[in-house]
């Protein structure tokens, strides 16, 4: 484990070296980090550690995204993930795998009452329709590492939530 400067990412080159895989679910959101900030984090430093890992000899890349990411959106928050996608994939792994989960369910440290309220109905609708509109964290974490164990064909894959849900139980 290394702490980084993701303000001086390029310092940092050499903790990108070396691995064979790797994986990045970073991201903020825009009420903590502001409009500008989110971007910052959401896409550069996401592109910008990807590029690193690939010049550090980075083979497989799994970058967790979001439903719904497309470039040309009009709403911030899935232009950005969807420009990322594009940017990771243009840095030319040997395989990316991208996932794109529905609400990610999970207990946080910090208060987001909006999200809380969010996570009651989307996991009591969760028990009709499993893997319809939200997946809890533990199932994406499996999902992201039986993609790499079990690659199959082709240079991008991207699992939408249903598939995470199903690669996760594996």
């Amino acid at each position: 484990q290394a702490i980084v400067d993701f303000e001086r990412l390029g310092e940092h080159a050499a903790v990108f070296r070396g691995h064979d895989v790797g994986f990045c679910c970073l991201g903020t959101t825009r009420a903590k980090a502001g409009a500008d900030g989110f971007v910052r984090v959401d896409r550069d430093y996401v592109a910008q550690a990807a590029e690193l890992a690939r010049a550090g000899g980075c083979k497989h890349f799994v970058l967790q995204s979001s439903r719904g990411a497309n470039a040309q959106s009009h709403f911030l928050y899935l232009r950005v993930k969807g420009e990322v996608e594009n940017l990771v994939q243009a840095v030319g792994f040997d395989h990316c795998t991208i996932l794109r989960p529905a609400v990610l369910l999970c207990k946080r440290q910090e208060s987001r009452p909006t999200e809380w309220i969010a996570q009651q109905f989307l996991g009591a609708v969760a028990r009709v329709f499993p893997t319809a509109y939200s997946v809890p964290v533990e199932t994406v974490a499996r999902a992201m590492v039986a993609c790499v164990l079990q690659p199959g064909e082709g240079k991008v894959k991207v699992l939408e939530n249903r598939a995470i849900h199903e690669l996760g139980k594996a």
